[in-house]
């Protein structure tokens, strides 16, 4: 019982840090029926439904079939790398980050098997997440610490967009060059096979993807898609809601209870507001290397007006450590949990990928400020 509570522990670090840091605030502010006005409740709902409807297309096989239609037209490396990385570039954009690696890291690991160039693993795995982390930055939906930041900011999803459309085309194109500058070498004519597997549900899914849009421009409660999307699987797929990650929703539930109390303790609200003032990006990116991004988001948030750099930041600060972005956890435990010897090769490269990558769209920001 003891080992067991000892693995979900190390496994879920990032909910029990955010649950231990709600306790302790407890203390500070003794609970009350003021916690319920800390919740965030529709970003929660909205974090909720996206979940389930991401998990959904994943398991009706749509992100493989899309993959593998894709690389029967690559005959060389470059073009298979090409495919690989920019599926998740561009597809995080709608199905999250770690919805994009869950999908695209093990798959691309299987295909890099069957063409025999496993030597090309590690980069292409580190420009994956790459990918991943900064293609998500684009919109709402892209990841949770936007999807939370366009709700409490009001910013709009125009406005998200435009603000973080400069990044993602740089990003874009610095991913493009460092493929096409690798050595290219022809790919074996090798069969890459899928289907759809459940028409029915991917139907049932494109319906919820515009039922959650909806709710992402202000067009329907998030609440009432979040009860819609719950009653619908629990009368049609009780395993898909069970297999959702509710971690997730625990540690943004558990942040906005600590950082409700922080907001109430006067000396510490005094503080981050004086680092913050004319600081929010720095401040978030460097936050973020430490805690990770979505902490970050949820922990700054209640202490700045500054909203365009708070999300330039913590979107910015997913690059850098390993643990910069969470997201970034799955890729390295694919690759471990396969090629255990190359673990020192993934982390060195992943942090020079990273850290050069956070430099240079840091150094564009004082263009583009």
């Amino acid at each position: 019982m003891l080992k067991h509570f000892l693995s979900w522990i190390k496994k879920e670090v990032v909910l029990c840090a955010a649950i231990l840091l709600a306790i302790i605030s407890c203390f500070l502010v003794p609970p009350s029926l003021n916690y319920i006005s800390y919740i965030d409740w529709d970003t929660l709902a909205l974090l909720f439904s996206l979940m389930a409807v991401m998990k959904g297309f994943q398991n009706a096989g749509l992100f493989i079939y899309l993959g593998t239609r894709l690389l029967s037209r690559a005959g060389s490396t470059r073009k298979m790398l090409l495919i690989l990385v920019f599926l998740p570039f561009i597809l995080s954009t709608l199905i999250t980050n770690d919805v994009a690696l869950l999908t695209f890291v093990p798959f691309s690991i299987t295909v890099l098997r069957i063409a025999h160039k496993e030597h090309l693993l590690v980069p292409l795995v580190v420009l994956q997440t790459l990918a991943a982390n900064l293609g998500s930055m684009l919109t709402p939906m892209g990841n949770p610490q936007n999807l939370y930041l366009y709700a409490a900011s009001g910013i709009g999803f125009g406005g998200l967009c435009l603000l973080m459309l400069p990044y993602v085309l740089i990003s874009a194109l610095c991913l493009f060059f460092l493929i096409v500058l690798r050595k290219s070498t022809p790919l074996e004519s090798t069969a890459f096979s899928s289907s759809i597997q459940d028409r029915r549900a991917l139907l049932y899914y494109s319906l919820g993807l515009v039922i959650c849009l909806l709710g992402i421009f202000n067009l329907l409660s998030p609440l009432l898609i979040a009860a819609l999307v719950a009653i619908f699987l629990l009368v049609v797929n009780r395993r898909l809601l069970r297999s959702l990650d509710y971690a997730l929703l625990g540690t943004f539930f558990a942040f906005f209870i600590f950082i409700g109390n922080l907001g109430q303790t006067a000396s510490f609200q005094s503080f981050l507001r004086s680092i913050l003032s004319g600081h929010e990006q720095i401040v978030a990116i460097i936050t973020s290397q430490v805690i990770s991004n979505v902490p970050t988001a949820l922990l700054l948030s209640g202490f700045t007006s500054q909203w365009e750099g708070l999300i330039v930041g913590c979107n910015l600060g997913g690059l850098g450590t390993l643990i910069a972005s969470m997201a970034s956890l799955i890729s390295y435990k694919f690759v471990v949990q396969s090629y255990p010897a190359k673990r020192k090769t993934y982390f060195l490269t992943f942090t020079v990928y990273n850290i050069g990558m956070l430099l240079l769209l840091e150094f564009a920001s004082f263009f583009l400020a």
